[in-house]
């Protein structure tokens, strides 16, 4: 069974409640596809082939990084001041961050004073074991893989104050769709990843609809008919311009009344400032929640890898905002700042859920710390 596997049709006892007093009383489109498709904008088709691998997306990052990292070791034998210098510099440029790259160099040098420094391989192999350790200690979870989402936690499920987690065995089951709040700025890959991830979910065996929540970007909720269109899984839908607490709300209910595994719920990249943008995304939670008490289950933020240091930025504005459980970093493949990955696993104790590896629609996988490393110092 795969991570996209989780919620495989489940009973489904309970009914939507009323509406919420925020809701408008006309409902939503709801369509598995629309009769006239809206004109092709900033969408394009993702490509046919082969899945990317994460040796070919991170190889910018590599080829950067250890370009480097070879002209500071070359000829040494012991790890001195002037390597470290080197090695700091390298790691800045990959996108690292500061703080997180004097953590690496220090436990570099702790490790080479108890283990002594040899060669060239020795010193790629402390590294990525220094990495990994330090990535562990910080939160970020063993990978679960596809096979572990089949359930979700019994107290979890039983106590709606609290966020299912992943634990060993899997989870115990919902008896209600399972719902995943999207929030990112603009231009980072947000309704990409969303149709990525129903294409995913379907894939596995799962019924997916999603909430075109996002009515205040034009072309937003055009972008994700399209999506729900090559998916072929359907969307609710008020327009541009809608209340987007309403728009959230009929999605849940639309997903509880027909018996849907999960729903995606899009939301706004900006609004005028940060506190607006807080109010609304509690006011989308809040109205979810007369539905299903414990939604959203997921709030999944997404990043641009790309844009380096600024997605760190990013994180720490959303976190502030509402409640992130979740991160998916995107463009990885187009990117030599493949080392932020490190950075906002490093310095947030929220797990990096997915990454983005290339356009195609296999391309976005879970996060493995393990296998990101070792490709990441692959020969």
């Amino acid at each position: 069974m795969a991570l996209f596997d989780i919620f495989k049709k489940k009973t489904t006892e309970e009914t939507a409640p009323a509406a919420a007093k925020e809701t408008p009383a006309a409902p939503a489109e709801v369509t598995s596809h629309v009769a006239e498709a809206p004109k092709p904008i900033s969408t394009p088709e993702p490509e046919k082939g082969p899945e990317t691998s994460l040796d070919q997306s991170l190889e910018k990052t590599k080829t950067g990084f250890f370009g480097k990292l070879a002209k500071s070791i070359a000829g040494k034998t012991t790890v001195d001041e002037s390597f470290l210098d080197d090695l700091e510099e390298a790691l800045v440029g990959a996108d690292v961050g500061v703080q997180t790259t004097v953590k690496i160099i220090d436990r570099l040098e702790a490790r080479v004073a108890r283990d002594k420094y040899i060669n060239t391989a020795e010193l790629n192999r402390i590294m990525r074991e220094e990495i990994i350790a330090m990535l562990a200690e910080n939160g970020q979870a063993k990978t679960v893989g596809f096979d572990r989402f089949d359930k979700l936690n019994n107290r979890a499920s039983n106590n709606h104050s609290k966020v299912p987690e992943p634990v060993e065995g899997g989870f115990g089951k919902l008896n209600h769709p399972y719902v995943i709040m999207v929030v990112g700025v603009n231009g980072v890959g947000k309704t990409t990843t969303i149709g990525k991830l129903a294409y995913q979910f379907k894939k596995h065996g799962n019924n997916v609809l999603l909430g075109a929540a996002d009515t205040f970007r034009a072309a937003a909720v055009d972008q994700l008919t399209i999506w729900s269109q090559r998916v072929d899984v359907p969307i609710v839908s008020r327009g541009m311009g809608a209340d987007p607490a309403a728009v959230a709300y009929d999605s849940v209910q639309s997903a509880v009344a027909k018996g849907m595994d999960v729903v995606i719920i899009d939301t706004a990249g900006r609004l005028h400032n940060k506190v607006g943008l807080m109010n609304e995304l509690t006011k989308i939670k809040n109205v979810m929640q007369k539905v299903i008490p414990d939604a959203p289950h997921e709030v999944l933020l997404v990043l641009d890898a790309s844009t380096g240091q600024n997605a760190v930025e990013q994180a720490k504005q959303f976190m502030s905002a509402t409640d992130v459980n979740a991160i998916a970093l995107t463009k990885l493949d187009g990117t030599a700042k493949g080392g932020i990955v490190i950075s906002i696993a490093d310095q947030f104790q929220i797990p990096i859920k997915y990454i983005g590896l290339g356009e195609k629609m296999e391309d976005l996988k879970p996060f493995d710390k393990v296998a990101f490393i070792n490709s990441l110092f692959k020969d």
